[in-house]
C-alpha cells in the first residue's frame, strides 16, 4: 500500500531519486541505459534520494523495469552494508 492510498495520511509522502546524463559509473549510481520516457541514456543516483509530497506529482513519465529496480535494490544493499 502506497502512503497516498490512505486519504487522512498527512505524509503522503514518496520518494524521488536524481537522474543524470553525465554516465560516471560511480559508487551510488545504477545505469539505467535510454529509457524511451528520457531524451539520453542516463544513471540514477541512489544517494540522492530524497522525500516529496506525493500530491504534487503531476505526470509519471516513465517506470523502472524489473531489472532497473534490481540494479537499484543491489546499490542501495552495497551503500547501506546490508
Amino acid at each position: 500500500m502506497r502512503a497516498t492510498d490512505e486519504p487522512q495520511n498527512a505524509r503522503a509522502l514518496g520518494i524521488v531519486a536524481p537522474l543524470t546524463s553525465q554516465i560516471r559509473a560511480q559508487r551510488g549510481d545504477v545505469y539505467l541505459g535510454k529509457p524511451r520516457w528520457l531524451p539520453k541514456e542516463s544513471a540514477l543516483n541512489v544517494q540522492g534520494f530524497a522525500s516529496f509530497d506525493e500530491r504534487k506529482l503531476t505526470r509519471r513519465l516513465g517506470a523502472l523495469t524489473q531489472d532497473q529496480m534490481s540494479g537499484v535494490k543491489a546499490t542501495l544493499r552495497d551503500l547501506l552494508g546490508l
